[in-house]
């Protein structure tokens, strides 16, 4: 089967490894000298380096090339998986279609999927891959579980089939909202935990953040259309531990470096990569706020990146509140 991967960033790169194991797998980048890099280097050097890349990888900044698959796997930021999926659409519109994008749309807090429907039709065959999964490790060939979520059962589980090798479990979902959510928040909550380590909470401190953490995920994604269930599996907690406990959690960096009292802007910078909680948490406070919703971790998160808070205040503000039945 031939797979083309869209967006040669970590995760990008690193699935292409993974697929790459049983399939034909073409990466592709928008960025020739990007694609130039990864022929002549072998490795992946800005993201993933010391990491061998497959002879058997190929790679290509024509986006018409690449389209000539049998899957499309998207794996941009999440800024960027409109255009990718309106220029898929005039490539190849008819082959079937998963992203990797985790978030909330900046301006629409539209989350992936609504995205893709408004692009590519309410009928068209797509899913998200989701799930507790580091790109390092992926690449490494470590072993990790991760979700296939559809509406279509039925073409999550085909996919599931397809995909499936030794390194990379997959399972199955009908539940898309709540993978999606699970997806997207849990990156807002890795940003808190990255606080509280950061100013020196310790480990009972980072458990209750974690536990009240799923609450607000399992209460805006019950409110959204989500199955409970789903916020217990892999594309919830799951998700949620491992991007607030792991030392490769970026987003969890932003938090131990908002703890040091470090500038947002400077912050971006230092990291080199995405950290799709930024502008997520932004999208979900006021997602939250016009639902109803009641998500105080989100809340003080928002305020400290916004600047109307600093750390230990949002902190302390989180503290403070009345208790309430769990």
């Amino acid at each position: 089967m031939r797979i083309a991967v869209f967006g040669a960033g970590a995760w990008g790169t690193a699935l292409a490894i993974a697929f790459s194991r049983g399939h034909d797998v073409i990466l592709w980048s928008r960025e020739s000298s990007e694609i130039a890099a990864l022929r002549q280097d072998g490795e992946n050097r800005r993201y993933l380096p010391g990491i061998p890349l497959p002879a058997t990888l190929s790679f290509s900044d024509d986006l018409q090339q690449a389209a000539q698959a049998d899957l499309h796997l998207v794996v941009t930021p999440l800024a960027g998986l409109r255009s990718t999926a309106r220029a898929l659409r005039a490539a190849a519109p008819a082959t079937p279609l998963l992203w990797a994008c985790k978030g909330l749309e900046a301006g629409t807090a539209k989350l992936p999927h609504q995205i893709i429907e408004e692009e590519l039709g309410a009928e068209a065959p797509c899913g998200v891959l989701t799930g507790p999964s580091f790109a390092a490790e992926v690449a490494q060939g470590l072993p990790a579980a991760v979700t296939i979520a559809a509406r279509d059962i039925a073409f999550a589980r085909h996919w599931v089939q397809a995909l499936h090798n030794n390194r990379l479990r997959l399972y199955a979902n009908d539940d898309l909202i709540g993978a999606e959510v699970g997806g997207a928040v849990k990156n807002v909550m890795a940003i808190a935990a990255g606080v509280a380590d950061g100013m020196g909470f310790g480990l009972n401190a980072r458990a209750a953040l974690i536990t009240r953490g799923l609450a607000e995920i399992t209460r805006l994604g019950m409110a959204l259309g989500g199955r409970r269930d789903t916020f217990m599996g892999l594309a919830g907690l799951g998700d949620l531990v491992l991007t607030c406990t792991g030392d490769l959690s970026r987003n969890r960096r932003v938090g131990l470096l908002l703890a040091e009292g470090k500038t947002l802007p400077d912050i971006l910078q230092t990291l080199g990569h995405v950290a799709e909680g930024v502008s997520t948490t932004r999208e979900v406070a006021a997602l939250s706020a016009h639902l109803g919703v009641d998500m105080p971790i989100t809340q003080a998160v928002d305020g400290v990146l916004a600047g109307k808070l600093s750390a230990r205040d949002a902190v302390e503000q989180l503290l403070a509140r009345d208790p309430k039945q769990e």
